[in-house]
């Protein structure tokens, strides 16, 4: 999994009724977070992520997406160029959006 900063996100609880996203992990536990969007690259869809215990932070995730429909999953990204490819393609789209750290 890969995490990219982003400034000026809501705060907490702050337009976040229809974007919230609850994962499951490997052990069980539920982490919420708040869609931002869906990249595609090199014909691989990915989705990025902002956990929402992280969003004074502005760390945001990165997964690639695997299947399709009900059978859809959100898989870690462990290489960080591919990460980061994806990352700035989201930081174009989104520019007028949030205010991202260099």
């Amino acid at each position: 999994m890969d995490e990219e900063n982003l400034n000026n996100v809501p705060e907490d609880g702050e337009e976040f009724d229809d974007d919230r996203v609850v994962l499951t992990d490997e052990d069980g536990v539920e982490n919420e977070f708040k869609f931002l969007d869906v990249v595609e690259v090199d014909g691989k869809e990915y989705v990025i992520l902002l956990p929402v215990e992280k969003l004074e932070d502005g760390e945001v995730v990165v997964f690639r997406i695997e299947g399709e429909g009900d059978d859809e999953t959100f898989v870690g990204v462990d290489s960080a160029e591919e990460a980061s490819k994806v990352f700035e393609i989201f930081k174009e789209r989104a520019k007028d959006e949030y205010n991202f750290e260099d």
